[in-house]
């Protein structure tokens, strides 16, 4: 009798373990997941743009893919910067479990709001000099993100501006009060005199200014720049139109913008950015790491693209050796 209670004893001791071991393995997975909790998460964009359009979508379909049952709270300022601060402050208040900050002005407000909830961002020009992270590697206590200030970008355009297009004067147009355009704005005009030419700067303060500082640069400047710039961006049409019709040629800081009427951009997806950004903030919703466990990391790919229906209407004689610097773009 003993010798079959132990028997049983043993049995369900084995059953215990399996068990425990079933239990243990789902846990991992619904760790993976997230299918566990539904989690709660702020995206607050400065400004209607589409490369920054493109970067929410590629956050929330990283999320998507990996499993994470997430619940959106989606605000966009519409470039106001006191819209930023108004919804990074509704966010705390509503208790979310990260906010994902799109453009610097977004991240600006985020930080300011919090220090404890976590924070990705993205389409950020300078994290360091913004003050959003000690290092690229060493991110803050609550923030990380990704750069769109790819260190080859700027130079492949303003090479190509000044080698192929032979600009002597090339004009800029940027809002002064963007951090991220100041940054941008000081490269370029280094780029441009290191070639022997001179940047001509036209700033505004909101997109109601973007025509008028245009066509402040017609007769003084052979081509001109626009960075990744979300003032500007948004009332690019104008600057469009007075490229075309004035023979301007027309350059930009992202691919995006390229294909709305400008001659040439060397870029990256930010599609494929927001998604980078969406990968981190699925680690952190999972506890997997921490915001200052995860660098920031820059754009994964580069790539010039040149827009041969834009080059046309602006003035230039698209050259067919011009595929050796990079892509030609098709209108897809």
């Amino acid at each position: 009798m003993k010798r079959k209670v132990k028997a049983v004893s043993i049995a369900l001791a084995g059953m215990l373990l399996l068990a425990g071991c079933g239990s243990k393995e789902s846990s991992g997975s619904s760790e993976k997941t997230g299918s566990g909790k539904e989690f709660n998460v702020g995206i607050t964009q400065f400004a209607p743009h589409p490369s920054l359009d493109a970067a929410t979508k590629g956050f929330k379909q990283a999320l998507k893919d990996k499993g994470l049952k997430v619940k959106f709270d989606e605000q966009n300022a519409q470039a106001d910067m006191n819209n930023t601060q108004t919804i990074a402050n509704n966010f705390v208040g509503d208790k979310v479990d990260l906010i994902f900050a799109n453009a610097t002005p977004s991240a600006t407000a985020a930080l300011n709001a919090t220090k404890d909830i976590p924070i990705v961002f993205t389409s950020v020009t300078d994290p360091v000099g913004a003050g959003f992270v000690k290092s690229f590697d060493k991110p803050g206590k609550n923030i990380t993100g990704t750069t769109d200030n790819h260190p080859d970008a700027t130079k492949k355009t303003i090479n190509f501006i000044t080698e192929e297009v032979k600009a002597k004067n090339v004009g800029v147009i940027f809002n002064s009060g963007e951090q991220n355009s100041e940054v941008q704005v000081k490269e370029v005009k280094k780029l441009v005199e290191e070639k022997g030419a001179k940047l001509v700067e036209a700033s505004v303060s909101n997109t109601s200014e973007v025509k008028q500082a245009a066509e402040s640069l017609v007769g003084r400047v052979d081509a001109i720049y626009i960075p990744t710039d979300n003032t500007v961006v948004t009332a690019l049409d104008s600057v469009i139109a007075l490229a075309n019709s004035k023979k301007i040629p027309l350059f930009v800081g992202e691919l995006d913008s390229m294909k709305k009427g400008a001659v040439a951009a060397s870029g990256f997806s930010y599609y494929d950015l927001g998604y980078q950004s969406g990968l981190m903030a699925a680690d952190i919703l999972t506890g997997k790491k921490k915001p200052s466990e995860i660098p920031v990391e820059l754009p994964k790919s580069l790539k010039l693209i040149i827009n041969k229906k834009a080059a046309e209407a602006q003035g230039l004689t698209v050259k067919e050796e011009w595929s050796k610097l990079g892509e030609f773009y098709d209108g897809k």
